[in-house]
């Protein structure tokens, strides 16, 4: 592992994990990884980050790329730069928490595959929802860096942040991450939290940021100041924006004095030149939404690619003139629910609720996700605040949160959804049976072979005046998941393409007696109720999977189930008829 020089700014760069999943949606893929990865090598990082965050899941969701190989094929090449992952505490790289032996065997199978620096981060802050994965890498004998997820609020300051850096140091933690997601943290927060880290603990610290707001550069800068020991940048053609500062900036800034990072500008132009060629490659997946500077971030504090989800999702669902007022409800869900920190998944939570309240039209939390729901009921860890009494009581009513960590409730589930992939064909090697814990429903199809590599899409080009009419390209819902389809034509002007995405069963529209209907676009993950069922008003007929959440249907009235148009897998649309109630 590269050995700190003594004052020297050491520097780990995110070009293969964050930049490219903050600027086009965690696209790059393995064969185009490698060659960077080659060039990385010979420049001196301290680290390269390279795996975890959603990387996993967008593996085999939309690539048809086996993240445990990649990660294989990256440590074969990067032979003296330590390979970096970000790992979500309990929820590994999933969205939810997984039990103490799935942990376990997952850091242990990471350390194997090739991982040197662990950074453990939890969404709410909660120590609690760290401790097993930092165990873990300890036990291993890997690099533990314990990370702060910085947020503003009025719980939390720079001393609050100081005294959980000291308890993670407490803990064993070899660095400390201060992980700004959304690039928050000002200049004069920066100097100062650095400066009291390292009163509290003998310990390296670590800025992440995010130039989302324009200021990450500035507050990197009173960083390096305030003597912090490692930054995160990314090569400058997949830097800025919703991304990492540039790296050959931030190494030439400090070149020449005490902090020099001893970084050689003529490697660094090598793996420069292979990023432009491959920001070349992916041009037509960079959108102007992530590529520049908004500083309303500062208000809404949601990181960029929750920003671009959200117009993704309000797009779908036919209301991105409602954007502002999803915008400003944000905030006020945040403070709902005690002001939880905004990244994966507390983003994905506030920022859904945020669009069902003004959608939903009528009284606020009338339609909660389950994510919700769980995260009220102490599911996720403790908020940082106390949730607001009268929305607790609107969401769970007289049910009591829990005071344990979340994980003590749950069984091991490693032996037995390992015996069940087995019986199912699935498993060729170890490391598929976390594949398949962590994401049960597209596991199985990628573990068989059958799902097919995302294109990426050409470049646009003038179209011919015949073809003005026709639209080059749409989006898609699939599995809750949001694809842009590029349309291509063909001879003789038909539109045609390969269809991925699950059929759309025709269901009535418009007035239906008795019809319930959908008040979103989404797919249909559940049908509680069949045909001739007694229901009552309030129970949960359908669960529409939508915006990356679980979102119930109610039943608005009692009565009798007389019709179901819809089953598990379709796709619906918003003003669908699901069933009848007579």
């Amino acid at each position: 592992m590269c050995a700190a020089k003594s004052g020297s700014l050491n520097i780990t760069d995110t070009t293969l994990r964050d930049a490219h999943q903050s600027l086009i949606a965690t696209r790059l893929r393995t064969e185009d990884m490698l060659p960077l990865a080659r060039a990385i090598d010979e420049v001196g990082f301290f680290s390269v980050e390279a795996w975890g965050g959603a990387t996993f899941d967008s593996c085999i969701r939309f690539l048809n790329d086996d993240p445990w190989e990649r990660l294989r094929a990256l440590k074969a090449e990067l032979r003296r730069t330590p390979i970096q992952m970000l790992l979500r505490g309990q929820n590994l790289v999933g969205y939810r928490h997984y039990p103490d032996d799935v942990v376990e065997k997952f850091v242990e199978a990471s350390a194997r595959n090739g991982v040197d620096i662990f950074r453990v981060f939890d969404a709410l802050n909660d120590i609690r929802n760290m401790k097993k994965a930092m165990a873990e890498v300890k036990n291993v004998g890997a690099h533990l860096q314990g990370a702060i997820s910085y947020t503003t609020s009025p719980v939390h300051s720079v001393a609050t942040f100081v005294d959980m850096a000291e308890e993670l140091y407490s803990l064993g933690c070899d660095s400390i991450c201060i992980k700004d997601m959304a690039g928050l943290i000002m200049p004069h927060d920066a100097r100062d939290l650095i400066t009291g880290i390292k009163k509290a603990a003998d310990v390296k610290v670590c800025l992440h940021s995010h130039c989302t707001s324009g200021v990450a550069p500035l507050s990197y800068q009173a960083a390096i100041d305030a003597g912090v020991d490692i930054l995160d940048t990314a090569m400058s053609p997949f830097a800025l924006g919703t991304s990492q500062p540039p790296t050959e900036s931030v190494v030439a800034s400090v070149a020449g004095t005490a902090r020099d990072t001893g970084i050689d500008l003529l490697p660094l132009r090598k793996v420069r030149n292979i990023c432009r060629e491959m920001r070349e490659k992916y041009e037509p997946l960079f959108n102007s939404i992530a590529d520049r500077v908004d500083s309303d971030v500062l208000i809404y504090q949601l990181p960029g690619g929750m920003i671009s989800n959200l117009v993704s999702q309000l797009k779908e669902q036919d209301a991105l003139n409602r954007l502002d007022e999803v915008l400003r409800e944000i905030p006020r869900v945040r403070e709902d629910l005690g002001y939880p920190p905004l990244v994966t998944p507390t983003s994905q939570i506030v920022g859904t609720q945020a669009v069902l309240n003004v959608l939903m039209g009528g009284e606020r939390y009338q339609n909660v996700t389950k994510e919700v729901k769980d995260y009220v009921l102490g599911l996720y860890g403790r908020s940082p605040a106390p949730i607001n009494p009268e929305i607790r009581k609107t969401i769970i009513g007289d049910e009591l949160p829990i005071t344990v960590r979340p994980a003590d409730l749950l069984e091991p589930i490693y032996e037995q959804m390992r015996k069940e992939a087995t019986e199912q064909g699935l498993i060729t090697r170890e490391e598929d049976v976390l594949t398949y814990i962590l994401y049960p429903s597209i596991a199985p199809s990628f573990l068989r072979g059958e799902r097919q590599p995302e294109p990426i899409p050409e470049k646009a080009s003038a179209a011919p005046a015949a073809a003005a009419e026709i639209p080059r390209s749409m989006e898609v819902e699939v599995d809750g998941e949001i694809f842009s389809v590029r349309i291509i034509t063909v001879e003789g002007g038909a539109v045609t393409g390969p269809s991925t995405a699950p059929p759309t069963r025709t269901t009535p529209r418009g007035d239906v007696a008795g019809g319930v209907k959908s008040n979103m676009q989404g797919m249909v993950l559940k049908v509680m109720a069949q045909r001739g069922s007694t229901v009552k008003k309030g129970d949960t007929l359908i669960v529409l999977e939508a915006m990356k959440m679980e979102n119930p249907i109610p039943s608005p009235r009692d009565g009798t189930v007389s019709e179901i148009f819809v089953e598990a897998g379709d796709v619906v649309q918003n003003g669908d008829v699901l069933m009848v109630i007579e």
